[in-house]
């Protein structure tokens, strides 16, 4: 997977996606085989290191843009990239900032990023190439169809994941209700669902490279994705232990902060998200609060599965609970207790086909 892009380099490839001023001016400039070294940002940190050129202050087009790139010289645009500030102006960037580049003109953009860790964009006429640096990142400008292929790459290798993941809850779901979960289990479902939510972030980034090209792949992520982080969130409501110092949001960051080796280990993941205590056996036994597959019963609400779960406190007690016990809930009213107890009632029969 690539590098997770940093906000700042984020915003700079969202200014030049398709669709965007900007992006077309670029996309003129490597048209007519010109090369165009421009800094995002007119703030006086820049000008400072500005010499010579002209000022503009000119409503930004792309064409004023690819006109402006015949000239030798950097152009400046402002942060927003709706105006050109400066045009023909020669920088004079710290020469002592390490630079990994060769080309007068790719250097000297990567010695400007660095220095104030603002956007800057050389265009490369000689290999037909837009590059991005933002601070110590940088990143190639791909084209819209190449872009394109990846996403839908992605989205393929993402419906299997989904594929596996919904497989894997259900199998979770009937064990839970027949009260023959362990924690293997649930961290088996976790696996999936942390895969799954680290492919979509790989689709998030190209959607903000495609820009407007990316409203189809977006659709379909949206519908992919359906569900995905509230379970992963309720799953860990579920099965992180009732005395655990560790909240939820804590737990959440700490499944996406481990590598590849230590979320396929099963101990370590659940040891890691505090569902079990150092070294316990994840094949022993265990039982799920409910709030998972609580929350999937038609008519209820987060409000109210919190109430039943505080009351009864297990999932197997919940199921097992008449619906004048769950009339006792309190703000469960009959008809609420009602609709409960057949839902329950239902994921229980289904549970059984899930199983057999």
């Amino acid at each position: 997977m690539d590098p997770k892009p940093e906000p700042a380099l984020h915003r700079a490839l969202a200014q030049a996606a398709p669709g965007t001023g900007l992006r077309d001016g670029l996309d003129r400039i490597l048209q007519s085989g010109r090369g165009a070294l421009i800094v995002i940002g007119n703030s006086p940190d820049v000008l400072n290191i500005c010499s010579g050129g002209f000022l503009m202050e000119a409503v930004f087009s792309p064409q004023r843009l690819s006109e402006l790139a015949k000239m030798d010289g950097a152009i400046i645009l402002s942060n927003d990239v709706s105006q050109i500030a400066r045009a023909a102006v020669h920088l004079v960037p710290n020469p002592n900032v390490p630079t990994s580049e060769t080309g007068t003109r790719h250097r000297t953009a990567e010695r400007v990023a660095r220095s104030l860790n603002c956007p800057v964009i050389a265009v490369s006429e000689s290999r037909k190439a837009i590059q991005v640096y933002v601070g110590d990142q940088t990143r190639q400008v791909l084209s819209a169809s190449h872009l394109l292929e990846r996403a839908n790459q992605a989205l393929k290798t993402l419906e299997r994941y989904r594929a596996r993941l919904d497989v894997v809850a259900r199998k979770l779901s009937a064990l839970e209700i027949q009260d023959l979960v362990t924690t293997r289990h649930a961290t088996e479902v976790l696996q999936r669902a942390e895969i799954v939510v680290r492919i979509s972030g790989e689709i998030e980034q190209n959607l903000v490279e495609l820009g407007t090209d990316g409203r189809l792949v977006g659709l379909q992520l949206e519908e992919l994705m359906g569900g995905v982080e509230d379970d992963r969130r309720l799953l860990i409501l579920d099965y992180i232990r009732p005395w655990s110092t560790m909240s939820v949001k804590e737990a959440m960051a700490a499944l996406g902060a481990l590598d590849d080796n230590a979320l396929f280990d099963d101990q370590r993941l659940a040891e890691a998200l505090d569902f079990v205590e150092r070294d316990t056996d994840v094949d022993d036994p265990t039982e799920a609060r409910g709030f998972r597959l609580l929350s999937k019963l038609p008519g209820v609400n987060d409000d109210h599965v919190i109430r039943v779960v505080e009351h009864f406190g297990s999932l197997r007690k919940v199921f097992n609970a008449s619906t004048s016990e769950l009339e006792a809930v309190d703000g469960i009213a009959p008809s609420r207790a009602k609709a409960l107890k057949q839902g329950t009632v239902r994921l229980a029969e289904e549970s059984v086909i899930d199983r057999y």
